[in-house]
């Protein structure tokens, strides 16, 4: 995709619903005006864009828990932004926001819930990871829901990514055994020497089965699950008793172009789940963001504060180089929370 002029908004568009893996023919970088804000919006300067892989369920036309992107629409996502003209009364030009702009250089928003961020606090990219939507999932999902206990082993794959690393950072926290899934030794030796986990296991290994089981000695009490596929095939027969599941994503099948390989494991997995009293739960983190949110900010913006919580981010510069970026992340390219540095200097 060729660069366009920065005197106007460009913004990355859908422009072909994937045939299983996306492709860079999926996208469509176009050059627009920039916008004029109206009575009670705001004009926003993208300066980070978050890349997710909830993104990938949304550009298939097929129910989910958010409408699926209609063709030719702005791709969605999060994104830092500098308010550069406001004619709403809770915004000054200059304002750091936390904003759903989509993958633009521009966007008008008169939205109640813009975020604001300040950079003094913490930098601002953290809101788009270990301070926003991916840490306050890895929150939810652990303390909400698993709540593990001191002495118990907690499992979860993507380990190196901004939700899987903050899983086992708050697990060790509460007192538990990290065992960290990742695909790769820098990304497994990154979740030991950097984060503290107590043990990581590379899901690429021909022998990965038998890693796992050697580093999960007593079993599996908490698997964190945001992958599926493959390594939930593996974790499965390692659970313990009373083990919790939450589920926050399946990056392995979101891709999917069909039934998958002809084989059909759900009557070993319910049964599994029967015979253990497994609790699996599915949740979706805004369900939880009234009662929890503000909560999870203090805890783990403490945290972070005093050097308990570490975290790392991935750049990659310019959006039209988003879509790259973003196919490479469901392919586990990216070490650390993904993000696009849209632009040079806010307007």
């Amino acid at each position: 995709m060729a660069d366009m002029s920065a005197t106007n908004a460009r913004q990355i568009v859908l422009a072909a619903r994937p045939q299983g893996k996306p492709k860079l023919t999926d996208f469509r970088l176009e050059e627009t005006a920039i916008p004029t804000p109206g009575k009670g919006q705001v004009l926003l300067r993208v300066q980070y864009l978050s890349l997710d892989p909830y993104m990938r369920s949304r550009m298939d036309d097929r129910e989910s828990y958010q409408a699926p992107t209609p063709l030719g629409n702005v791709m969605p996502g999060e994104s830092v932004a500098k308010v550069v003209a406001s004619h709403h009364p809770g915004y000054s030009a200059g304002d750091i926001v936390l904003a759903q702009t989509g993958w633009r250089t521009h966007a008008l928003s008169d939205r109640a819930d813009l975020r604001k961020l300040d950079p003094t606090a913490a930098p601002a990219t953290t809101g788009l990871g270990v301070l926003g939507m991916p840490g306050f999932a890895a929150y939810v999902g652990l303390h909400v829901i698993a709540k593990p206990r001191s002495g118990e082993t907690v499992v979860v794959a993507a380990a190196s990514g901004p939700v899987g690393s903050l899983v086992g950072q708050l697990g060790k926290l509460a007192g538990a055994r990290a065992v960290g899934i990742a695909g790769g030794p820098d990304k497994c030796a990154f979740l030991k020497d950097e984060l503290g986990f107590d043990a990581a296991v590379d899901h690429r290994a021909t022998d990965f089965a038998a890693q796992l089981a050697a580093a999960c000695p007593s079993g599996i009490d908490v698997y964190f699950e945001n992958v599926g596929g493959a390594v939930w095939q593996v974790v499965l027969p390692l659970l313990n008793k009373f083990a919790r599941v939450p589920v926050s994503g399946l990056v392995a099948q979101y891709s999917a172009a069909g039934p998958g390989e002809g084989t059909d494991r759900l009557p070993a997995t319910m049964r599994a789940i029967l015979v253990k009293s497994v609790m699996v739960r599915g949740f979706i983190y805004y369900d939880f963001a009234a009662e929890h949110f503000g909560t999870f900010l203090r805890e783990v913006g403490a945290a972070m504060a005093d050097g308990r919580i570490r975290y790392r981010e991935d750049y990659v510069d310019g959006l039209e180089k988003a879509p790259e970026a973003f196919i490479g992340m469901l392919e586990g390219r990216n070490f650390g929370k993904l993000i696009v540095r849209v632009d040079g200097e806010s307007q």
